[in-house]
């Protein structure tokens, strides 16, 4: 047992917990974790809104599975990670968040930079703690990652006190044990829901599974392959859930819900059993709950039991491990072909091939569509992307096949703009090798803009493709379908991309045409650093197919066949 100063206990810590680097902003109250920070071989980077940190850990956490770590100070320090907790409490991803507070005599006081930042992220975090005393530091820590990493993973934050952090305490980590009194652990499949959910199976004519992203968190895509490979039951996917199983496998229907494919909402609605693996049924997937696959039996698999009969309700739940479930429903489940309900999903394709804008005509102007899609074949489909939110996000889920886990990464649940440039820098950090294309809009990406600094401070590889229209387009789309063409707000006059990235020392390149987009995409894999392409797309174009907010999921709108959008759109300003 040695004495070390708080400080160098938060460090020691995360070496123990195996921790190689960390995203995160100095300040008065964290800076004895930051004078102690050069004692150890951890990389810190050094980022340029706290904002940009919690989403760095994100993106870390995402492409690797591991915990993500951000540092901020007290105050305002705190409260800029806000936003990064809350997108990573709602899409489940492990981070832990330690914040410097002002010194414990203080506290209540008003002292300068202080701020609840306990209080304040008590709701979006899995838990939080406020650390006074350095000898609680490192079993604090310990529990916070073992919190972030188990069961449904999520966020937690760390708040520790100036003086905790330059006082001494005893430190041996290895005499600190976790330990979680009313942590009720999920207990797998019991042998009488197994034997239901066998049944059901069986006997079910139109089944459907719907894979969400707790297929990739468990690692459950080699078992879910071999049920679907038994079973022969077709699979949609969440948007967060692409990826869970390989988008060219001939019973991947592609992604459901809002944006999702025609046929697979009308597959989900015609269904007679619903099989929800690690997903949610969150309002962007459901429509409106009471009209939701009314002839269809559920069965949820999630690892928390709060998600069960949540938004919707189900005949069975099973709160558990979704691999350890899937072990057992492959060796009990009977083989079949349920050749009738494959043909019959194959028919309701209809004339989606006739509406899909892939297939018209190079009229010379340039289509987000087309972006995303030329990505796709000019990196062999290999590629990890990180978007933004907005309509690029949505065409990204269309238009990129989706082939292994973690290979898209963003902001679901929260819908957060601004998500896409640092959560590429987390991911680049978690990934050196590989190829890496952020996806953004010219909305969102301006948010975190400042992080180019970053990226060029830390000399990163990312390719950054900024969907230009000059609109905050997804807004604008409801501005277009629901409000009358009013478009209030929407419209954007930005700054030109490529001298802003150019005054960050990056290179750049703009397109304009489909021929230059897919020049700039070549051009950007060949070219070593930090490169973003501004493409000039379309202006009004919009997302199909959507179901209305509230709607049945059956209720879409489509793309119409009358419309022909490369002459039909409005007059291309750029």
């Amino acid at each position: 047992m040695s004495q070390k100063t708080g400080a160098q206990i938060i460090w020691e810590c995360l070496l123990k917990e195996q921790v190689e680097t960390v995203f995160g902003y100095p300040g008065g109250a964290i800076l004895p974790a930051y004078d102690a920070l050069t004692q150890y071989r951890i990389r810190h980077v050094l980022v340029r809104h706290e904002q940009g940190a919690a989403h760095m850990a994100d993106g870390y956490a995402r492409a690797s599975g591991k915990v993500g770590v951000a540092l901020a100070t007290s105050g305002p320090g705190a409260t800029n990670l806000v936003t990064g907790i809350a997108t990573a409490m709602m899409d489940s991803s492990p981070v832990v968040c330690i914040t410097g507070q002002v010194p414990g005599p203080v506290i209540g006081r008003d002292a300068f930079q202080e701020c609840d930042v306990t209080g304040i992220t008590l709701p979006i975090t899995k838990h939080n703690y406020l650390v006074t005393r350095a000898q609680h530091i490192a079993p604090t820590i310990k529990e916070a990652f073992h919190l972030a990493r188990s069961g449904r993973p999520g966020p937690v934050l760390v708040d520790i006190t100036k003086d905790a952090q330059q006082e001494s305490a005893d430190f041996d980590w290895d005499d600190i044990e976790v330990r979680l009194p009313g942590a009720r652990p999920a207990s797998g499949v019991l042998p009488d829901e197994l034997q239901q959910a066998v049944e059901l199976i069986n006997a079910a004519q139109k089944p459907l599974i719907l894979a969400g992203q707790g297929v990739i968190q468990s690692g459950s895509t080699e078992g879910l392959l071999q049920f679907v490979d038994k079973t022969s039951i077709p699979v949609s996917c969440t948007l967060l859930g692409l990826g869970g199983f390989p988008a060219s496998h001939p019973l991947n229907l592609g992604m459901m819900g809002m944006h999702g494919e025609s046929w697979v909402n009308h597959a989900i609605q015609q269904a007679d059993l619903l099989l929800a693996f690690g997903m949610r049924f969150d309002d962007r997937v459901t429509g409106n709950p009471a009209t939701y696959a009314t002839a269809a039996k559920k069965i949820h698999v999630d690892i928390d039991r709060a998600e069960i009969n949540k938004n919707v309700q189900v005949d069975l739940g099973i709160v558990g491990d979704l691999r350890d479930t899937l072990l057992q429903l492959n060796e009990a489940v009977d083989e079949c072909s349920h050749r009738q309900w494959n043909a019959d999903i194959e028919e309701m394709k209809g004339d989606s091939a006739v509406r899909d804008i892939q297939t018209l005509p190079d009229n010379g102007r340039l289509y987000a569509a087309h972006v995303i899609n030329d990505i796709w074949n000019l990196t062999d489909g290999k590629a990890m992307v990180v978007t933004d939110v907005g309509q690029h996000q949505m065409w990204e889920a269309q238009y990129y096949k989706h082939e292994f886990p973690r290979q898209l990464i963003t902001s679901g649940g929260l819908g957060t703009m601004g998500f896409a440039l640092p959560a590429a820098i987390g991911a680049r950090m978690a990934c050196p090798e590989g190829e890496i294309w952020v996806v953004c809009g010219d909305g969102g990406f301006q948010m975190t803009a400042c992080e180019l600094s970053t990226c060029a401070q830390e000399e990163l590889d990312i390719n950054v493709a900024i969907i230009n229209n000059g609109y905050l387009g997804m807004v604008r789309q409801w501005q277009e379908f629901f409000y009358e063409k009013r478009y209030s707000a929407t419209p954007l006059r930005n700054p030109d991309f490529c001298l802003l990235a150019q005054a960050h020392g990056l290179q750049t390149l703009q397109a304009r045409t489909r021929s230059q987009a897919r020049e700039s995409i070549a051009k950007a894999r060949r070219t070593q650093g930090t490169v973003v392409v501004d493409f000039r797309v379309e202006q009004e174009d919009s997302v199909y197919p959507m179901v209305p907010a509230g709607n049945c999921l059956h209720d879409m709108i489509r793309r119409p066949l009358e419309e022909n959008p490369l002459v039909e759109t409005a007059q291309s300003r750029w």
